[in-house]
């Protein structure tokens, strides 16, 4: 299983994008609110702006962004079906996130200045202005936890959070999906217990009911009944 399978099985397992967005907070009490369609999906007027206060917000600088960019290839590069994680806008997904739960704001700085003052004592440039070779040197120190060394440990937490963010971000977009292969609600047709199934519980079908029930021919009709609810058609 390559790196790129492996993140995505880490994924689908567990709850991890969950963790990142929502955290452990306690659920906020009902109340009566009015629902607002827009965009694809429902937010009442109070939602709708928070996420316009949001958008209209700058947090990340463009070096930071820069910075992100190059750690989300890194951690989700384009293969040859699917795009990257900046193709599926991942560093804007990141500013927001780090906007709407401020918590997240002083880890993502302090790291994006950690992993600069790193390749500047060690190459004496930004980590942007690095070659892929000295990126990835730094990368492989923090990207696995049970191997660093624990003068690395702020540069790992960092890694991690940008890991999350990043799997988050890209599975919940469009190319994600799509690379997830989930394909959501779809109609399907059923033609009953398989005959093998049926066979080995000695169990069978009435004729009169296969046709009633299992005639996909019919299978947009609604059903009949009658007031003793009996099946009519």
């Amino acid at each position: 299983m390559d790196r790129r399978e492996s993140l995505k099985s880490l994924l689908v397992g567990s709850v991890a994008g969950g963790l990142v967005l929502n955290g452990c907070a306690p659920a906020a009490p009902p109340e009566e609110v009015s629902i607002e369609k827009s965009i694809g999906y429902g937010r009442t007027a109070k939602e709708k702006l928070n996420d316009e206060r949001i958008r209209a917000e700058q947090f990340l600088s463009e070096g930071n962004l820069e910075t992100i960019a190059i750690l989300c290839d890194i951690i989700l590069p384009a293969t040859a079906e699917f795009g990257s994680a900046t193709d599926a806008g991942v560093p804007e997904f990141i500013e927001f996130m780090a906007k709407d739960i401020p918590r997240h704001q002083v880890p993502l700085k302090g790291g994006l200045m950690w992993l600069d003052n790193q390749t500047n004592r060690r190459f004496n440039m930004d980590f942007k202005n690095c070659s892929s070779d000295q990126q990835l040197a730094v990368i492989d120190e923090i990207a696995y936890p049970d191997k660093a060394s624990e003068d690395l440990k702020h540069g790992v937490v960092f890694f991690s959070l940008m890991r999350n963010l990043t799997l988050t971000g890209y599975y919940t977009s469009e190319i994600g999906i799509k690379d997830l292969g989930y394909m959501g609600n779809q109609p399907n047709v059923w033609d009953g217990v398989p005959q093998e199934v049926l066979d080995e519980h000695g169990l069978s079908y009435d004729p009169q009911w296969i046709a009633r029930c299992v005639d996909q021919s019919k299978r947009m009709d609604l059903a009949q009944w009658d007031d003793e609810g009996n099946l009519i058609s």
